[in-house]
């Protein structure tokens, strides 16, 4: 066989560095020798005599072309200085992209900003016991000591807001505690650890496992929130590290967490001594990939090129990647790069002499596993070709899909939405929203949440004035480029009083509150999916004026009716996927000029955010084409009604507990989905408020319209407000979710969500029953089943009455919600009434477009 060509491209690949640390000054107490081995004290003047040392010092000999002694080189190093070194070994690594660590203690380390001199493309990766140990080594301003609750608070802060601005995260447990982490581990025990280590005084070190399992579950939903990676340091280090423990086969509980499936994790240094582990545990878990740095270049050449190919026995070659590992000197980086290609050839050579592995796919893979595969894992987006010039050359991470000045986005939106449902935004520049906006927010009035769309001004009865300002903090983790608008980004922002203490006000502070108290009383996440039901109006002149009518009359399910809109519907699904939101399936509905977009579930607080967004790409798309799109509850008082129908599971430590278990519950739904619902279904009339939240809304919520008129449930009844759902793939007999239809896109989500696990809450606290389900049609038994309130007024005076709504919501909340509804209701009554309203169609479309 030839291998000419693989060995070309094994040499000539620019690297992508995936894992690395900070250089030193020259005359850093980290000493020149340190960089050879793990070793440290009185172990570390062996490390001249092993077969990595003596390898390594040659090939730096050889790069600087002195005598090869650890004397000459430390010689020429102080007589060349730092930047001329640096330049000729990363020229000579020929590395396009480099991930640092910044974690690792190393005095006098320059800045992540320093690296930028020599690599094209510098990301950042945060090491996660750096960031707790940061924290806690911080006094708090009051005075008082941490607690469990604000340490993890304001860690999570931390983590969002630096989301946006690195590659992934990285945990060193493996040297605090081991990798048998406890993704269950309770609150008490995290106390106790948290305690224990502050006790222990500053500079906080923090190893107790408890505390550490907690901090590290934590950072997992955040990376899963945030769409990062997460490094793990797995097999050997130095001697603070228990090898014992840091197989990667202790993560077993970790990756069998169905709540963390979507976080990729990166194990580390091949794992040696436990590099078939590693190959085993890429090759089964969907999101375990491998990197071989440090492995490579410590070990002897037979170690490295065994350790290699034992990764590849069982794990995919997409998922392996190089790094040097490199820290403290710049020559680490040198070695790691020469020595990698070296031994990757090696090793894809020997594949091809034993028929693994054709040349052309030894080419293959050595492309992927020196660059594509890092580029496509951790989503950089660079060009190398463009370093050297400085104009060119960027100077921040840029995730795929979101800002880079230098992409053309001038402009930035920070959207809100109020307590009457509209959505409101604030339009920022750019330099501004990095520079000012995402640390110190946006100034915005009291009155924003007293904003009634019907008139959009402040009503009375809330609370809220002119007087007083919150400051809108964007949450960097919703931060999207703008799919239609390719020159702008979108973020969702947060209301605080100032940076860092929450308004309670806030409507997504308030959906915060009452999923951590279903969390912390029931250890229960609450999921929820919406469907988003709308009109697509087309302009038409009648009479001389501009008229909004259906766009089309075809039936439900029409395959005509689609085929007119399926250009328009392509651009939607497109539109929401770059925005990571399911689409799991679209049609025509029963009204003329009516659809159906179904999302995907996912935690109630990710559901919300996915709905403002739905609802943004429905409105702009639509537009553009030169239609409105309008989810007015009951656009034509003569046609079916829209709704946003919610499908509410329960998850605890990643699995459905609404679901039976077996077969010996009631109705295929837990004793915890019984009682939840049941809380739901009780408050159901108060619940209206917030998801039913204007007059038009109970025009649609009628019987006989299969939108839920009277105060029950029922099994796949479609005209009960709660419905049991059996989707396919769920054992039959069984209830994955339950669907409440009483919802509709005139309600703020994050209030409505609240309201709703705040109703399950009760249920559960109090275990209340589920009543037997009605299995036809509820209007048949009028006179049996009690009517939900007919009108908004109804369901206020029932929210008035609901203590449980008001305790958990927040008291000053309600006042300021039920004082814009009542306000909504005069301008209801001013019209004469809501059909009246509803002709009016220029203005109730510039309420719910």
């Amino acid at each position: 066989m030839e291998f000419a060509e693989l060995r070309i491209v094994v040499e000539k690949t620019k690297l992508v560095d995936a894992h690395a640390h900070n250089i030193v000054a020259l005359d850093s107490a980290f000493a020149f020798l340190n960089s050879f081995s793990e070793a440290d004290g009185d172990a570390l003047t062996y490390a001249p005599h092993s077969f990595s040392f003596k390898r390594n010092l040659r090939n730096i000999a050889e790069l600087y072309g002195c005598e090869s002694s650890l004397q000459a080189v430390e010689e020429y190093r102080r007589s060349s200085g730092l930047h001329s070194i640096s330049s000729i070994c990363f020229e000579a690594a020929n590395i396009s992209a480099v991930l640092i660590d910044d974690g690792l203690k190393l005095d006098k380390k320059q800045d992540i900003e320093w690296h930028k001199s020599f690599v094209p493309f510098v990301g950042r990766i945060l090491r996660i016991e750096s960031l707790a140990e940061e924290i806690l080594n911080q006094d708090k301003s009051d005075g008082s000591l941490w607690t469990l609750d604000v340490f993890i608070e304001t860690f999570l802060e931390k983590l969002r807001s630096v989301a946006d601005k690195i590659v992934g995260l990285k945990s060193i447990a493996a040297y605090r505690s081991g990798l048998e982490i406890n993704t269950h581990v309770t609150k008490e025990d995290a106390e106790e650890g948290l305690a224990e280590v502050l006790r222990g005084g500053k500079p906080v070190r923090i190893t107790n496992k408890s505390l550490i399992d907690c901090i590290f579950t934590h950072s997992l939903e955040a990376a899963v929130c945030f769409d990062l990676p997460l490094q793990i340091h797995t097999g050997f280090g130095d001697k603070d590290l228990d090898l014992r423990l840091s197989n990667p086969l202790h993560l077993r509980m970790v990756l069998n967490d169905k709540r963390f499936s979507k976080c990729c994790i990166v194990l580390l240094h091949a794992s040696y001594p436990f590099s078939k582990e590693a190959s085993y545990l890429a090759s089964v878990y969907h999101q375990v990939y491998l990197d071989f740095g440090l492995a490579v270049p410590k070990l002897s050449v037979h170690g490295m090129i065994s350790s290699i190919k034992e990764l590849l026995e069982l794990a995919p070659i997409k998922k392996v990647m190089f790094s040097t590992d490199g820290y403290a000197s710049p020559e680490t980086y040198y070695l790691g790069a020469k020595i990698a290609r070296e031994v990757l050839f090696t090793v894809l050579r020997d594949a091809c002499i034993d028929g693994d592995l054709s040349v052309a796919e030894a080419i293959e893979a050595a492309k992927d596993i020196c660059a594509q595969n890092a580029i496509n894992f951790y989503k950089i987006d660079f060009d190398v070709k463009s370093f050297g010039s400085k104009d060119n050359v960027r100077s921040n991470f840029v995730k795929k899909g979101t800002d880079n000045p230098e992409d053309g986005v001038s402009l930035v939106r920070v959207i809100w939405v109020d307590a009457s449902g509209q959505h409101r935004c604030r339009v920022v520049p750019t330099k501004r929203f990095n520079d000012v906006v995402t640390k110190n927010g946006v100034g915005l009035t009291f009155a924003c949440m007293a904003m009634i769309s019907a008139a959009d001004c402040p009503a009375d009865e809330t609370n809220l004035t002119g007087t007083g300002e919150i400051r809108l903090i964007p949450d960097l983790s919703t931060r999207w480029r703008i799919p239609w608008e390719k020159q702008e980004d979108m973020v969702l922002a947060d209301m605080h009083l100032k940076p860092g203490e929450a308004w309670e006000y806030c409507p997504r502070e308030a959906l915060r509150r009452v999923s951590k108290v279903l969390k912390e009383e029931f250890n229960l996440v609450l999921n929820a999916g919406f469907e988003n039901e709308f009109y697509l109006l087309k302009s038409v002149l009648s009479e001389g004026k501009e008229e909004w009518v259906p766009i089309d009359s075809t039936p439900y399910c029409s395959v005509s009716g689609y085929n007119a809109v399926a250009p328009i519907f392509h651009e939607f699904v497109c539109h929401l996927q770059s925005l990571n939101i399911t689409v799991e399936q679209l049609h025509p509905e029963a009204g003329k000029g009516q659809f159906e977009i179904v999302m995907g579930h996912s935690v109630c607080t990710s559901a919300a955010d996915n709905l403002i967004y739905s609802r943004e790409v429905i409105r702009a798309v639509a537009r553009k084409h030169g239609l409105l799109a309008t989810f007015a509850p009951k656009y034509a008082l003569d046609d079916l009604g829209s709704g946003s129908h919610v499908h509410i599971s329960l998850w605890q430590n990643g699995e459905n507990v609404f679901m039976a278990s077996g077969g010996s519950s009631r109705h295929g739904i837990s004793d915890i989905g019984q009682e939840f619902m049941a809380g739901v279904l009780y408050h159901l009339p108060s619940i209206l408020s917030f998801t039913a939240p204007i007059p038009n809304s109970y025009d649609r919520i009628q019987p006989n319209t299969w939108s839920g008129a009277y105060q029950c449930w029922g099994k796949e009844n479609r005209e009960v407000p709660l419905r049991t759902a059996c989707p396919p793939g769920v054992q039959d007999g069984l209830v994955s979710n339950f669907e409440i239809k009483s919802f509709d896109g005139c309600a703020n989500p994050h209030l409505g969500l609240a309201a709703i696990i705040a109703g399950g809450i009760d249920g559960l606290r109090r275990h209340l029953p589920l009543p037997e389900p009605i299995d036809g049609n509820p209007a048949s038994l009028d006179g049996k089943l009690k009517r939900l309130p007919v009108s908004l007024s109804e369901s206020l005076e029932a929210l008035q009455k609901d203590d449980v709504l008001h305790d958990l919501i927040g008291e000053k909340l309600l006042i300021a919600i039920k004082g814009v509804r009542k306000v909504r209701l005069e301008y209801c009554f001013e019209w004469g009434s809501e059909s009246t309203f509803i002709t009016l169609r220029p203005f109730w479309l510039a309420e719910v477009t």
